[in-house]
């Protein structure tokens, strides 16, 4: 998926679609289908959809490579960022209202070489660089670019990312591999039950 063709009108097609997946999934009803427009919909691409209440992460699934049309990744992972994250119990109908949503497009994730680990630090761009970091074939995890706002620091943020991969904290970064990518980010808070959503922007 082209970065610039994730404007803000398909932005918020693609939370709307978020949000009405949600309320269809916790009521037992059948997803939505995806739209025909705006265009990018139907196009390849590759999403994340994180759910938050009260600022605390409420689960977030995703995918790193296109490999299904834009609007049904995103629904595909709306539903799993409900169902399927194991680090929170199922989402219920109740816990909608007030939700936020956040749907995160990739750009295609690019190989970021490196000679050592203060090569890394110096290129790291924070607050814009998500990571794929990956060790053998056992071990991968990701850092969305909006990681940064909790994590601000460089260092941490590389320590955590290989924790999150299952790696120990200190295990050499010269050891593993690494992509880099942006994301495109748009969000709202799901009003009701019916999934409405009001964007972050209004």
């Amino acid at each position: 998926m082209a970065e610039e063709t994730i404007d803000a009108a398909t932005g918020q097609a693609l939370v709307e679609l978020a949000g009405r997946t949600l309320a269809a999934a916790t009521a037992g009803e059948a997803l939505p289908t995806a739209p025909s427009e705006p265009p990018a919909l139907t196009a390849p691409g590759a999403a994340f959809v994180t759910l938050q209440r009260e600022g605390q992460l409420r689960g977030c699934i995703g995918s790193l490579e296109a490999h299904h049309p834009l609007g049904e990744d995103v629904i595909a992972n709306a539903r799993a960022a409900a169902f399927r994250d194991p680090r929170f119990p199922p989402l219920q109908s109740p816990e909608l209202p007030g939700l936020h949503v956040e749907v995160s497009v990739l750009t295609a994730p690019e190989p970021f070489p490196f000679t050592d680990e203060a090569d890394l630090l110096n290129r790291l761009q924070p607050g814009v660089d998500g990571l794929i970091l990956e060790a053998g074939a056992r071990h991968r995890g990701t850092f969305l670019p909006a990681v940064w706002e909790s994590l601000p620091e460089p260092r941490t943020f590389l320590t955590e990312l290989r924790r999150k991969a299952g790696l120990p904290s200190d295990y050499p970064l010269t050891e593993t591999r690494l992509w880099r990518y942006t994301t495109h980010a748009f969000g709202g808070i799901i009003r009701d039950m019916t999934g409405e959503v009001r964007p972050d922007s209004a």
